[in-house]
């Protein structure tokens, strides 16, 4: 059982804040990397579980610290959660609570997503809003505003979304006002037991969104894609036993990926769907990446001298917001100036100044970063402010000789499975020290 409650779960909080990473860097990565199951497809699937009136088993779920808190949140809502080696198996015959509290959704974005499938089955929840983070405000009004049109009401009181569906949820037509990842997934898992049909559109498609739309559709939804960006959504009443196998981490694999091009390494990521990847690989082929695709991998060898190019981020299938911390250690080597501009979250810039500590010569204006290339790091005690950027200065101190130190780690083990472990297994000299 996932079970962490009162001082345990205090005292396992302060023991990760503690926590933090020495790397020893100069090194060139070389060998194999296995690539874990996506933090970002497994959340919104965790919640999309909360559907059945029964038993589903989930595989390739991610060993880290957002899963866990998803399933945590999962049992305060009265699901039975047990693991059994690589299985993750989700019993809710007795899940019947419609509260999510602050506690467990204020550290996690996607707690929200349990709104959509609490009003599909119970007509009512009780959700904690989860505000802004380091990186941005992600406001929840698209999600909300959605809903309502699903047939929703709602208020927000002390923080919290309470919310009814009266008439239980009906079908409509909706377009969302923008691209938003998390509010195309709390409508397709809302609509897939309203009455009747919905066509949502303007739809995010990210992949962890199609592979969302695989396991509803497995455990018996009606759910299909009838342009680029709009889906339909016919309601069902009953819900399936099921179980699904999750999608490789693509940011993952995107962060090996730029470890090897930073460390002129030659390493082979594997458990991957490659396609999926594209924008990635390609981009890294235009600054000097030798690149091989077969199966399920991806053989990457650094080249040693890297082109600058200008990069823009954006929703699927352009570069993701999530990998733009990682390229901008990679362009600080590069020949010449590159530029960033950041177009998904407007507070994303926050690691340039622990960068630039390392002796990186960054500039931001704005949504927009100019990073002069030709640049070597210098190790340094270094402070993460987010997942991603969490990632980036370890990415730096591979490339600087002497030991770097990154402290506040648990950004990191939101997101990354055994990184140290991982990147140990390619020749980095890491080490997770209290």
């Amino acid at each position: 059982r996932w079970k962490i409650y009162g001082s345990n779960w205090c005292n396992l909080t302060q023991s990760l804040i503690m926590q933090k990473l020495e790397v020893f860097g100069a090194n060139k990565l070389k060998g194999k990397i296995n690539i874990s199951g996506s933090k970002n497809a497994s959340l919104p699937i965790l919640a999309a579980s909360l559907l059945s009136k029964s038993k589903i088993t989930l595989k390739n779920l991610p060993k880290v610290k957002d899963i866990e808190t998803m399933l945590l949140l999962l049992d305060s809502l009265g699901s039975k959660v047990k693991k059994i080696k690589d299985k993750t198996i989700i019993n809710n015959s007795n899940q019947n609570k419609t509260f999510a509290s602050y506690n467990l959704v204020k550290t996690m974005r996607a707690g929200i997503l349990v709104l959509g499938p609490l009003l599909a089955k119970f007509g009512k929840a009780r959700v904690s809003s989860p505000g802004g983070c380091s990186i941005g405000v992600r406001p929840i009004d698209i999600h909300l505003k959605a809903l309502s049109q699903l047939g929703v009401k709602y208020k927000i009181n002390q923080g919290y979304v309470h919310a009814t569906a009266p008439n239980g949820l009906i079908g409509s037509k909706i377009r969302f006002s923008k691209i938003s990842v998390g509010a195309t997934e709390n409508l397709i898992i809302a609509a897939s037991l309203a009455k009747g049909t919905t066509i949502l559109s303007n739809c995010a498609i990210e992949p962890e969104i199609k592979d969302l739309v695989s396991f509803l559709i497995k455990i018996g939804c009606k759910i299909n894609w009838i342009s680029k960006r709009s889906i339909k959504i016919v309601g069902v009443s009953k819900i399936k036993d099921a179980s699904y196998s999750v999608m490789f981490d693509r940011i993952e694999a995107g962060t090996y990926l730029v470890a090897a091009a930073v460390t002129e390494g030659n390493i082979s990521i594997k458990n991957v769907i490659p396609r999926i990847i594209q924008t990635e690989i390609n981009t890294l082929k235009k600054i000097g990446a030798k690149i091989k695709v077969k199966n399920d991998e991806v053989h990457i060898v650094g080249n040693k001298k890297i082109k600058s190019i200008n990069i823009k981020t954006a929703p699927y299938p352009g570069f993701p917001t999530d990998l733009q911390a990682q390229m901008m250690v990679l362009l600080c080597k590069a020949n010449k100036q590159s530029v960033i501009k950041e177009d998904i979250f407007e507070n994303r810039f926050m690691h340039v100044a622990e960068l630039n500590r390392m002796g990186a010569k960054i500039s931001t204006d704005g949504n927009k970063a100019k990073v002069i290339g030709n640049i070597n790091f210098e190790a340094a005690e270094l402070m993460a402010t987010d997942l991603r950027a969490s990632v980036s200065l370890i990415l730096a101190a591979l490339t600087a000789k002497g030991k770097s130190v990154v402290n506040r780690i648990y950004h990191l083990d939101r997101g990354y499975e055994n990184i140290e472990k991982k990147l140990k297994k390619v020749g980095a000299k890491i080490r997770r020290v209290n």
